[in-house]
């Protein structure tokens, strides 16, 4: 896995927990659960460049 997806993900997964607490501190219900589909994207993201890292070796 490249650094440069490592950091994307991280951004990615970091952006979605503030957003699911921000909805979640404002009610606002779906900013929580954009929150939480950014969090699960940034991980299958991770997962993926993982599997194809696995394979690489």
């Amino acid at each position: 896995m490249g650094i440069d997806d490592k950091i994307g993900n991280a951004s990615e997964e970091t952006t979605g927990k503030v957003k699911e607490g921000a909805g979640r501190a404002t009610g606002d219900e779906r900013l929580e659960a954009e929150g939480r589909g950014d969090q699960a994207s940034a991980n299958l993201k991770q997962a993926g460049e993982k599997i194809k890292d696995i394979f690489k070796s």
